[in-house]
């Protein structure tokens, strides 16, 4: 493999090309260590003793890091490592560790997320959500069926923080809070059953 560039992202670490395109980022030391110059052909040996012996384990211990913060999803974990500038190899090791010790598991991670959201979205938005961040279907129709979803409370509850206390509303704010439940996903025929519980104001803007 041919080195085609090394171009420094900082006075620390520099980014190296192969003539794939970009392959990885070492630090300075790493780079001269390794003697990888512009030009200079990298064996495969080399490569793959950079991979095990850096990369790798690097990929791992930033992965790890990434999971202090909340739950995450495969898709996340592995787009994450790709934007820190770690090969499609040293991801793939870092999230099937994690995947093996179960610190990165996307059916937990829907379970999880339906039980936190089942009285605050509609199921249809919970849906398109996961699917956003790359959680299989299986595992989402499995957590739904699991925590089924009450529509209507749910959409009661989304009315009841819009409304902020307010117990009625004029002909034109029903018509907002209709267009507000329809883009979160609720059906015609639940925002038609909970707009009617709200009381119409006499006094129209």
């Amino acid at each position: 493999m041919m080195v085609t560039a090394v171009i420094p992202v900082d006075k620390r670490k520099s980014k190296v090309f192969l003539e794939e395109g970009f392959a990885f980022v070492l630090y300075r030391g790493e780079v001269e260590r390794y003697r990888i110059e512009e030009g200079r052909e990298l064996e495969d040996t080399v490569y793959e003793e950079i991979l095990r012996d850096i990369l790798c384990p690097r990929s791992k211990e930033y992965a790890l890091h990434l999971l202090k913060d909340a739950g995450k999803t495969e898709k996340w974990m592995k787009e994450k490592l790709g934007k820190a500038g770690y090969p499609k190899e040293a991801v793939e090791y870092a999230v099937n560790f994690l995947k093996e010790y179960h610190f990165l598991d996307d059916n937990a991670y829907a379970q999880s997320y339906v039980r936190s959201y089942a009285g605050k979205k509609s199921r249809r938005q919970m849906v398109y959500e996961m699917q956003q961040k790359g959680v299989d279907p299986s595992y989402i129709e499995e957590a739904l069926d699991q925590s089924p979803v009450d529509e209507e409370e749910s959409a009661r509850q989304a009315l009841a923080r819009r409304l902020k206390g307010k117990q009625e509303a004029s002909y034109q704010e029903k018509g907002r809070l209709a267009a507000f439940l329809g883009r979160k996903g609720y059906s015609f025929e639940v925002i038609n059953r909970v707009l009617r519980e709200i009381k119409t104001a006499e006094n129209q803007d």
